[in-house]
């Protein structure tokens, strides 16, 4: 019996997706298969998942997902399309819907996504789009797969871009920040091993403060900045280093460069 899904790419985003859809249910390890030209990453899968089919070239299978670098894109959808594979999740960084069904069978199905580098601990998050062929049907698959690596979210491709910016290169501002505070921390006379606890308990404690309440961040912060207090200084210093502008025009640029990579 064919599989029900085959990753094609079993590099380090190939490989939580497999960990991530077996740990969800949403398949057993004879469901899934795995293509990639290197042997030892094949060994490494095959070690990893005892039962998982694991091969050179793309193989028949209900569904695809692309995990490729994206100049290995055209080549590996003509692998998919000669195994008689139509419907395809990419997660090809800056490849367009357009550009994907152009290197497939007229009609054939592509959902384009962008998940972050999380994801490989299953704490991720995706925004995708369907192509011209693409059914809800279609669209709930590719959420039901995207699922298996954190939380997913519909856009119109044309958003994208702005996505890749903002949460694609997300994870690179916040341990950015991560690196400056547990230096700060040092530079305070704290040691890093302390300064490193208390930063990462930080924002692991921040972010579900505003998962978990639905609160805005501004009230958020709000709520804990006193008049003439030490969170007042603070931030009076941060604000006067325009830290929030930079960080508004580092997405800008992420945003145009990921326009870039895209024609």
């Amino acid at each position: 019996m064919k599989p029900k899904l085959l990753v094609v790419g079993g590099g380090r985003m190939g490989s939580a997706l497999i960990g991530g859809l077996l740990r969800a249910g949403w398949a057993s390890v004879d469901d899934l298969a795995v293509s990639d030209p290197d042997a030892a990453q094949r060994e490494r899968l095959a070690s990893r998942h005892p039962g998982l089919g694991v091969h050179e070239e793309p193989t028949v299978a209900d569904g695809a997902v692309l995990c490729v670098k994206p100049d290995a894109a055209e080549p590996a959808l003509a692998s998919l399309q000669e195994a008689g594979i139509h419907r395809v999740l990419s997660i090809v960084a800056g490849a367009s819907t357009g550009r994907l069904e152009a290197a497939l069978v007229p009609g054939a199905v592509v959902i384009r996504a962008m998940p972050n580098s999380p994801s490989l601990i299953g704490a991720g998050v995706a925004a995708m789009s369907g192509g011209t062929a693409a059914t809800p049907s279609d669209l709930e698959w590719a959420e039901g797969i995207l699922a298996a690596l954190g939380t997913v979210v519909r856009l119109p491709e044309r958003h994208l871009d702005a996505v890749t910016g903002l949460s694609g290169s997300g994870p690179a501002y916040v341990y950015l920040v991560a690196e400056a505070l547990i230096e700060a921390g040092v530079a305070a006379g704290l040691s890093h091993h302390v300064s490193r606890q208390l930063v990462v308990g930080t924002m692991l404690g921040s972010a579900r403060m505003m998962d978990e309440t639905g609160t805005d961040p501004a009230e958020l912060r709000a709520d804990v900045t006193s008049p003439g207090g030490t969170t007042t200084a603070g931030l009076r210093s941060l604000e006067s280093k325009a830290v929030r502008s930079a960080f508004i025009e580092a997405v800008a640029a992420a945003t145009e460069r990921s326009r870039q990579l895209g024609r």
